[in-house]
């Protein structure tokens, strides 16, 4: 029976090399790139917060707000001259203005021949009414009027032979004057019968109605088969070849509105703006309101101007003084005083000066603020008394 040798303890066994491809190989290479990888990770990381942190810096303003330069926009004051001036509202009128209609019958109206805006000549039809009673009491009363002359001329004639007889005794004084008495009794019927005639000859000519002036037609306001009443208007005919600017002027003006004086008109309906003078003024003041009414006449033969619009009639009074004009809304207006910021040394510095008047989105002020001075005009309402400015100029 053989017995093997015992084997070796296991401190005395030699040991094996381990294959390159063995797990434990590449465990200790793959342990020493972690650190690396996150080292750049956060070496990144921080140079980008510092990157951050730098540009955000660069960004911040250091400056105080109140001390940084305002912006703001300025215009220049510019020399003038003013002269207080009188408005006054007026309405344009026509030369000529009728409205037609009948005056002394009453009936239908069987046609109107025109439309408003038609042009017209004088003594042109522009209605009819339905006149056929007005007609036929016209030609009784015309055939009562010739028979009751008829009969005046055969009682005349019978007073004259009467009285003839009287010389005979074949006739009393009494029948000559009661035959004389009769004659004149029909002669005054014949009169009276004349003038009715001549009033129904009215009534039939109110039934053609005809334009008493050539002109256009401003209304039509009845149409055929209405019932037209004396005194009712059927069109309305104008002439506006001439036009009359009326206004009303206060007592205290009635210096100021004397004829000859020169307006100018401002013509809201088509913003036409006209020069011309005072036509005429009435002697007297209105009881009621206590005004003084004056006319502007205006040549209109091209019918540019409607009627019955309105205008302003502007008048200048007083001698022209010398002013700093500037921008409405360059200034702050309380009590005649305005209040602008003027910048200078680029600070704006605020005062104050005497209001002379206003026209039209200008404000004229006394010559205390100097013509040429840089005014602020937008960006004034955050400015106090001397603060830094950074301005810029606006066109005039």
């Amino acid at each position: 029976m053989s017995h093997e040798p015992p084997a070796p303890p296991p401190e005395d066994r030699p040991a094996a090399p381990a294959p390159a491809s063995e797990p434990g190989g590449g465990r200790e290479t793959g342990g020493r790139r972690v650190p690396l990888v996150v080292g750049a990770i956060v070496a990144g990381t921080a140079a980008a917060v510092v990157g951050l942190y730098l540009l955000s810096a660069g960004r911040t303003n250091k400056v105080a707000l109140a001390q940084s330069p305002r912006p703001v926009s300025v215009v220049k004051a510019d020399k003038a001259t003013f002269r207080p001036l009188r408005s006054y509202v007026a309405t344009l009128q026509p030369w000529n203005s009728a409205r037609v209609g009948p005056q002394f019958v009453s009936a239908y109206i069987d046609a109107v021949l025109v439309r408003p805006g038609a042009a017209v000549r004088r003594g042109q039809v522009l209605a009819t009414l339905d006149c056929r009673g007005s007609s036929a009491a016209s030609r009784e009363t015309a055939a009562r009027t010739r028979a009751v002359a008829e009969r005046q001329v055969a009682s005349e004639h019978e007073a004259a032979r009467i009285k003839d007889l009287t010389t005979g005794g074949y006739a009393s004084p009494n029948e000559v004057e009661q035959h004389e008495a009769r004659s004149r009794s029909q002669a005054a019927e014949v009169v009276a019968l004349q003038a009715s005639l001549s009033t129904r000859s009215l009534e039939v000519s109110d039934c053609v109605l005809r334009a008493p002036f050539a002109g256009e037609v401003a209304d039509r306001t009845l149409d055929p088969g209405a019932y037209a009443r004396p005194g009712a208007a059927i069109v309305q005919v104008i002439d506006r070849d001439t036009v009359r600017v009326v206004a009303d002027a206060p007592e205290s003006d009635f210096a100021v509105v004397a004829p000859g004086t020169e307006v100018g008109l401002e013509i809201l309906a088509t913003a036409a703006h006209l020069t011309g003078r005072i036509s005429r003024r009435a002697p007297a003041a209105d009881e009621q309101s206590r005004t003084v009414r004056f006319e502007v006449d205006v040549d209109n033969r091209d019918h540019a101007l409607p009627v019955g619009t309105t205008a302003v009639l502007s008048i200048e009074v007083g001698d022209p003084q010398p002013a700093t004009v500037i921008p409405l809304r360059a200034a702050v207006l309380r009590g005649g005083r305005a209040t602008v910021f003027v910048v200078e040394g680029g600070a704006a510095h605020r005062g104050q000066c005497a209001v002379l008047g206003e026209r039209k989105g200008v404000l004229f002020v006394a010559p205390t603020l100097v013509p040429g001075s840089a005014v602020v005009i937008e960006g004034r309402a955050l400015l106090e008394d001397g603060d830094l400015v950074s301005a810029r100029e606006l066109a005039p």
